[in-house]
């Protein structure tokens, strides 16, 4: 959902940027993995799609398709709708909260009374509460679930929710600036210099469409022959992250300048140890740099 941007990063970047790793144990950790084995989900893209769009309810491949945006309509259709006939969506919300539950007291085993977990939360349910969900299906089907009571499992729905909400706007930006899900993931990759083994196959595009992507955005004037941005193109990429930032800027500025300090601050060396202990990779198919403050 984003690349490294040579200018310092923006409220709203920052907070992603240190949300994010916390979301990502469900992707990542093997206890998150392991809860939605032990719910009937085999193989981790069941599990995925099934926890990620269950709070949506027990939607087919269209709307996650829609909602999701950078995958190939025929991987999501491997999931959805059969996952729904193995658990039910209030199942797999229950599951990835166990697998969350279990993954940060391995993680923070001798953090487990940081108050700071609390902390974070309470700053953070502050602004997501006040945010409007008009447009953000992802982020408004998330904020209708109730929030955990345990500070650190809480954490992780403020940092869903973080997400969420950034993602929702960042298709918004993506669709405004012209970019259908495979030509955003080509421009990605050029603008961040990662490669494209680091996304095309956890988003099921054949090597046909990554290719017929490419040759699309090179017409357009956004590729050179090499496979890098050229002017127009790093120029109408920066457009899109700067909306995506925008957008996103709603969270933050519901807090003053002081408790977006402090929040950043918390939020800083729970990221740190998640990264730290190789939990989260970089470079990672979700897009996330590491962490600038």
């Amino acid at each position: 959902m984003g690349f490294v941007s040579s200018q310092s990063p923006t409220p709203a970047r920052q907070l992603w940027q240190l949300a994010e790793p916390y979301h990502a144990l469900t992707y990542f950790a093997p206890e998150a993995h392991q809860a939605y084995e032990d719910a009937g989900l085999r193989g981790f893209w069941r599990g995925y799609f099934a926890g990620r769009a269950a709070p949506l309810g027990p939607v087919g491949p269209g709307a996650v398709t829609a909602t999701f945006y950078g995958f190939h309509p025929a991987f999501v259709a491997r999931a959805l709708p059969s996952i729904w006939s193995v658990v039910t969506p209030e199942e797999a919300v229950r599951a990835r909260l166990r697998g969350i539950d279990g993954a940060a007291r391995r993680i923070f085993v001798d953090r487990s009374d940081d108050p700071g977990f609390a902390e974070a939360v309470e700053l953070l349910r502050t602004a997501l509460e006040g945010c409007s969900s008009a447009g953000r299906a992802l982020f408004a089907a998330n904020l209708d679930l109730g929030w955990p009571t345990e500070p650190h499992v809480a954490l992780w729905h403020a940092a869903t929710l973080v997400r969420e909400h950034r993602g929702d706007g960042h298709v918004a930006a993506l669709a405004v600036g012209g970019l259908d899900p495979c030509e955003a993931h080509v421009t990605q990759v050029a603008a961040s210099g990662s490669t494209r083994d680091t996304i095309q196959p956890y988003r099921g595009w054949a090597d046909d469409d990554w290719d017929a992507a490419v040759e699309r955005l090179r017409a357009r004037g956004w590729l050179d022959d090499a496979g890098g941005l050229t002017r127009d193109g790093a120029a109408g990429r920066a457009r899109i992250e700067d909306d995506t930032d925008r957008l996103a800027g709603e969270v933050t500025d519901r807090l003053d300048h002081d408790a977006l300090d402090r929040l950043l601050d918390v939020l800083e060396p729970i990221a740190g140890r998640i990264i730290e202990r190789g939990v989260m990779p970089y470079p990672n198919p979700i897009g996330v740099p590491r962490p600038r403050t």
